[in-house]
């Protein structure tokens, strides 16, 4: 039997490619943070794990844009969800 893996902290981002930069829309710990990674797991969205940049995003306020520091970090991880998601597209379609 696996023992699963206990969620501590968590955040949400809303990227809209017509409104800046993306936005933290949840944050949380304990069992709000299993709550967000819940709903966006049965949303279909992809979660990540990163502790050093959710150190970092827990600090932004829920509903503030990221700031310009960590751009670069947020680019890199939502070019890896992209690319999965059109993996998940590709599967699907050939299916």
């Amino acid at each position: 039997m696996t023992k699963e893996k206990t969620i501590d902290k968590a955040v949400a981002l809303l990227y809209d490619k017509g409104r800046g930069a993306p936005q933290v829309v949840a944050s949380g710990k304990g069992a709000l943070a299993e709550k967000i990674v819940e709903t966006a797991r049965e949303a279909g969205v992809h979660v990540m794990e990163d502790p050093d940049l959710l150190e970092l995003l827990a600090k932004v306020p829920v509903g503030d844009e990221i700031p310009e520091q960590l751009y670069q970090a947020v680019a890199e991880v939502l070019a890896f969800v992209y690319q999965i998601n059109g993996r998940y597209k590709e599967q699907n379609r050939s299916s």
